[in-house]
């Protein structure tokens, strides 16, 4: 939850009649942490000296534990603080795009965010569990409005997304093919919902329309949420999803011929070459079983439950690696190798009605039957 004023926290100064409250929308950047976008808001009141971004995207890189606590769904977030000047230069130099929403609040409505928002950056205040689909930098902006002003903001049932909360994320990897197959790894069947309007405000650009739809009650009347959109800053050249090639597709597939033709020449020629290469390949399969269960059972990410790609990447293929390479011969080996190989085929065949659905661009749709093939040779 978003902290909330105690009684005894000292209030601040009531904003003036100059005062401006505004929604910063940042565009897509280049590392993977600004793909999505990020919202802030902006509290300027020139008679105040007041000119500031509020921030709920930030974490701290110098924690020792941040890989960890990353790993097993434990980072924290936090809200910052930001001259506004120095926030816009700092997203220059990143050459993203800067899109400024001034909203239509009174005065006591800008007065009451501000301070909401003043409590809630102080050290006692700041932090919150960050979860990916459902609190993050963007929903906690809309939080905001509606805790400081309850129910005179409205949020309409737009934009209806018409996809998942997976292919929802697709548009913002289309440049990162590594990262998009990432997601279709790890994420499990509840990403494979369609989110609610609501929902789908995790993402900044979905919290922009929402906005534009938005209304705000005031005692003389309803109007906009939104009074005014400025394009505060523009980068030349600027790509918001740009494509790339998808090299692990490629290799997928180069990989699928490769695999098909060296059996082929090991069924021509009857000689077998070593157990090595069906050892990589089962040990390659298990990590990615052994992360999927790792994200599933131990780490507290909910979006990463119910993973069916477990259905073909078993973690024991890690073990039948070791065997197939120190003892080939061992009791039940192959009678291991003859169950997955029924496995990884019916996934492979059956892949259209899974309940979860990568894209069909995804590598995995060649590794699946490469499995079978191998483990029934």
């Amino acid at each position: 939850m978003i902290g909330r004023a105690s009684p005894t926290a000292a209030q601040p100064t009531r904003l003036s009649s100059e005062s401006e409250v505004s929604m910063v929308t940042i565009l897509p950047g280049d590392p993977v942490y600004s793909m999505f976008g990020h919202s802030a808001l902006r509290v300027h009141d020139p008679a105040l000296g007041v000119d500031r971004l509020y921030n709920y995207g930030t974490f701290d890189f110098s924690d020792p534990l941040f890989i960890p606590k990353f790993a097993y769904g434990h980072l924290r977030y936090f809200l910052s603080v930001a001259p506004y000047d120095a926030a816009l230069r700092a997203y220059e130099q990143q050459r993203r795009p800067v899109i400024e929403q001034r909203l239509n609040l009174t005065r006591e409505q800008r007065t009451a965010l501000f301070r909401f928002l003043r409590v809630n950056a102080q050290p006692e205040n700041r932090y919150y569990q960050y979860v990916f689909f459902f609190d993050n930098c963007s929903t906690r902006v809309r939080d905001a409005l509606k805790e400081a002003l309850g129910d005179a903001v409205q949020f309409a049932d737009r934009p209806d997304p018409q996809r998942s909360f997976r292919h929802l994320l697709d548009p913002y990897a289309a440049s990162l093919p590594l990262v998009d197959l990432s997601f279709d790894l790890a994420l499990g069947t509840p990403a494979d919902r369609r989110p609610t309007p609501r929902e789908a405000h995790f993402l900044p650009e979905y919290l922009f329309e929402a906005f534009n739809h938005a209304t705000v009650e005031t005692p003389d009347t309803t109007r906009a949420l939104v009074a005014r959109t400025d394009t505060v800053q523009w980068i030349e050249g600027y790509n918001a999803t740009p494509e790339a090639f998808d090299w692990p597709l490629a290799a997928g597939a180069l990989f699928l011929v490769l695999v098909l033709g060296w059996t082929g020449w090991q069924a021509t020629t009857g000689r077998r070459p070593g157990p090595y290469g069906d050892a990589l390949l089962l040990a390659a399969v298990g990590l990615t079983g052994l992360l999927a269960c790792f994200l599933w059972f131990v780490a507290t990410y909910e979006v990463t439950e119910h993973n069916w790609n477990l259905l073909w990447a078993w973690p024991t293929h890690l073990i039948a690696a070791a065997v197939l390479l120190w003892r080939p011969s061992a009791p039940g080996l192959r009678s291991y190798l003859g169950v997955t190989a029924v496995g990884a085929a019916v996934v492979a065949i059956g892949w259209t009605w899974w309940p979860q659905q990568p894209d069909t661009r995804n590598p995995i749709l060649p590794s699946s039957p490469v499995s079978a093939y191998r483990n029934a040779g």
